[in-house]
């Protein structure tokens, strides 16, 4: 209970609020009498038009009290407030309309924007994670009391309401892409209601769309994508004060239970009320949402003493979870290389408070770090990482320096087939946190892994695809300086003798051209240029006259107009 206690002392920042309005213009898509009814319920509460899929045995009401159209959605975008639907298939009915829907002719690419979307249409989802779109309501119409609790749900949707602004995005750190290169995608690919797009470099997020599932702030290697309840850092302190005050109360084999307060809460509370509880070293974790949490949070309860990790989570989850089950496998494969025996990190995918207490009674009993750190929590989710692995591997049975990890790791090295390298440096000024390096004074490639986060964006840019990605963590790279990768004799001007290039370069392109090219011939004095700096270069070519295109065979001037007619009448 002091850990609980100690847990929740800690205090959270405010998050800003995003506003969303609705003047309660509803559509009502379905597909027989069951969207007709709904429209009839919500007709003195909203602005209402129901749109079928075919109205061919309908018969028209004596009076019309909403507009009935027959269509298709096509597609669908924008969030609560502000649909907009491509409709196909659209058709009007007639006034004259009597014992059936007589209709005009269909019409296709039709738009349509409300502010509440009701799909009683029995098909595909019109968006991906539909329970978490905010304004768009689904219910089977098979189903009168799912299709009631719909109604009931839209009615209530007019006005105003706030919602977080879970993530925010500092564009300056994105990795997503350079020069039209993609590089990080994470963020992209985990996203359940496609609320993240490219925007030149970087990734914007609409907040209006966001249902905040923290995928992608856990997954953002370089901390662009922050989450707001709470930020990371506000999390681990968390983390901290719990299993401090749980190791100062005498506690041991501690096991940590994330879960979420509308799915975890009710399970943890059946359980206590109908079962023995849990057990006593389970500390259960109330977060806003299970994904939120990233790698930083588990190696972090590690270095404090935590034994063991689970993460509660619904028999089905409304969106998908591969970001975390990515978590998982990362500090797993982290554990596991550091010497920490058995199954460390897990789910617990479960909606029975029986199942639960069987699986957490069934860890039985691991052995956690001899003397937990007591580190503060401070920086970005990049930094809470950096100095969590410092800590664990401190703190290890079996300290290694080096360990694998799973592809898509935010933290590894590179490796560069030097043989191919010509030291352009394209990846150096693509490189988004400087982990590549140059060298003013000479050619050369430097490399500190401390900086990598395994975007890919070197890899993409380098012309002579020489360069892979090599994700893991070398606790040494944090002591490390930069590593020399490549470095070659640079290319001195035999006129002035200043450094512009890289000798063996110049060499490779000055035999490719000499005797093989019309502008140099062998034997030329031409083919000294190319070793010459850009200044001396010009200065040479000045003195010396040099015409590029002495020698080439004079071209036949072009023809007018004037030249056919000439030829035509006989005058040339």
């Amino acid at each position: 209970m002091a850990a609980l206690l100690a847990s929740a002392s800690v205090p959270a920042p405010d998050y800003p609020l995003v506003t969303l309005s609705s003047e309660g213009v509803v559509l009502i898509y379905g597909r027989d009498e069951a969207a007709i009814e709904a429209g009839r319920l919500l007709a003195d509460h909203l602005d209402v038009t129901v749109m079928l899929k075919q109205l061919d045995e309908m018969m028209p009401s004596a009076a019309t009290v909403f507009p009935i159209v027959k269509g298709t959605i096509r597609s669908a975008k924008g969030h609560f407030g502000a649909f907009e639907l491509a409709i196909d298939d659209y058709a009007r009915p007639r006034p004259s309309s009597r014992d059936r829907f007589v209709l005009d002719a269909p019409r296709s690419g039709v738009t349509s924007r409300c502010d509440i979307v009701l799909d009683l249409s029995g098909g595909m989802p019109l968006f991906p994670a539909h329970e978490l779109r905010d304004g768009y309501l689904r219910a089977d119409p098979n189903d009168p009391a799912a299709v009631l609790r719909a109604v009931l749900t839209a009615r209530d949707l007019v006005g105003s309401f706030d919602k977080p602004k879970y993530v925010d995005v500092t564009p300056a750190l994105c990795a997503h892409s350079r020069s039209k290169r993609t590089g990080c995608h994470r963020c992209l690919d985990l996203c359940p209601t496609g609320a993240i797009t490219p925007v030149g470099d970087h990734v914007a997020i609409d907040p209006n769309i966001c249902a905040g599932c923290g995928q992608c702030a856990a997954a953002c290697p370089t901390g662009a994508a922050s989450y707001a309840l709470p930020p990371a850092d506000t999390q681990l302190q968390r983390i901290r004060a719990m299993l401090l005050t749980y190791r100062e109360n005498n506690g041991a084999n501690a096991v940590l239970l994330f879960h979420d307060s509308p799915h975890g809460m009710p399970l943890i509370d059946a359980l206590a009320r109908h079962g023995d509880g849990l057990p006593a070293n389970v500390l259960p974790f109330a977060v806003n949402e299970i994904t939120q949490l990233g790698l930083e949070a588990v190696v972090g309860a590690f270095a404090y003493g935590v034994s063991a990790v689970r993460f509660l989570l619904r028999a089905k989850p409304r969106h998908d979870v591969t970001g975390l089950s990515q978590t998982i496998a990362m500090a797993e494969a982290i554990l596991s290389g550091l010497g920490f025996e058995g199954r460390r990190v897990a789910i617990v995918e479960t909606d029975d408070p029986d199942a639960l207490g069987e699986h957490l009674a069934a860890i039985g009993t691991l052995a956690a770090v001899a003397a937990p750190a007591t580190f503060k929590t401070v920086g970005k989710r990049r930094d809470l990482l950096r100095f969590g692995l410092s800590e664990l591997h401190r703190l290890a049975p079996k300290p290694v320096d080096v360990i694998a990890l799973p592809q898509g790791a935010p933290v590894g090295a590179i490796s560069v087939d030097t043989s191919g390298c010509t030291l352009c440096l394209s990846c150096v000024s693509a490189c988004p946190t400087g982990a590549l390096r140059d060298d003013p004074e000479r050619p050369v490639l430097k490399f500190v892994e401390d900086a990598c986060v395994q975007c890919g964006l070197c890899q993409s840019t380098c012309p002579e695809k020489v360069i892979s990605l090599k994700p893991q963590i070398d606790f040494r790279a944090a002591r490390a300086s930069a590593v020399i990768i490549k470095e070659e004799e640079p290319a001195l001007c035999v006129r002035c003798g200043t450094a512009f290039g890289v000798k063996s370069t110049i060499d490779r392109i000055a035999a490719k051209l000499e005797g093989r090219h019309w502008m140099y011939p062998a034997g030329d004095k031409r083919i000294a240029a190319l070793r010459m700096c850009a200044d001396c270069r010009v200065i040479v070519m000045s003195e010396q006259q040099f015409d590029p295109f002495k020698g080439v065979p004079e071209r036949t001037p072009p023809r007018t107009t004037d030249d056919y007619l000439r030829q035509r009448d006989g005058k040339d």
